[in-house]
């Protein structure tokens, strides 16, 4: 699989120089660096021509590395149904930059653009409907972000005396969080992997 793999890759390269940064086949995956302003012709290519046919977008996601000057990489995941083959796209982008929308190319990275510019703040240019899709309208900030706090800022909940839904900032501090790693289920008889409890406790 990994030779077919080191093919496909060579022959992406190719045949298509202009967009190819790099590639490497890792973990049984092929993964091919593209720079975002190629990114919409080189989906088309990949979708249309005969060696690969990438029909089908099955996922498209980021990753956050806050300490780079390209802070995002932004990740499609693609599968030929035809070649049996999988792939992904990587592009890098900053905090600032637009990533091209591939909606026209593929109509299905509608709610996936959605998905990471609500998690991430990633904007997608040319998408159709660019809004949270995740988090409520009023929401603040980035989830997904590695400088999110782990508590959020807000707080929704029902109050049953105003009989409506009410917004409150979070009050609840790290520092009181207790985390044990221990087993949830107190009253099991038998230790799961990395519970360290002891009989005696």
């Amino acid at each position: 699989m990994s030779e077919a793999l080191k093919e496909l890759g060579a022959h992406i390269e190719l045949k298509r120089p202009d967009c190819v940064l790099s590639w490497a086949v890792a973990h049984g995956e092929l993964t091919v660096e593209v720079s975002p302003s190629n990114l919409v012709e080189f989906v088309e290519f990949l979708k249309t021509d005969q060696n690969c046919k990438f029909s089908t977008l099955v996922d498209i996601t980021a990753v956050d590395y806050p300490e780079r000057a390209k802070r995002f990489d932004v990740v499609y995941h693609f599968l030929s149904m035809y070649q049996n083959q999988r792939i992904r796209i990587r592009i890098s982008v900053r905090e600032e930059d637009m990533v091209p929308s591939i909606v026209d190319v593929h109509p299905s990275a509608n709610w996936f653009e959605r998905e990471v510019f609500d998690m991430f703040g990633i904007l997608f240019s040319g998408h159709p409907d660019l809004r949270r899709i995740l988090t409520d309208y009023g929401f603040r900030g980035y989830p997904l972000r590695k400088d999110f706090p782990t508590t959020g800022y807000t707080e929704v909940r029902y109050d049953e005396a105003q009989k409506r839904v009410v917004y409150e900032p979070v009050s609840l501090v790290q520092e009181y969080r207790q985390f044990d790693f221990m087993s949830p289920w107190e009253g099991a008889n038998y230790i799961l992997p990395g519970d360290e409890k002891k009989e005696t406790e």
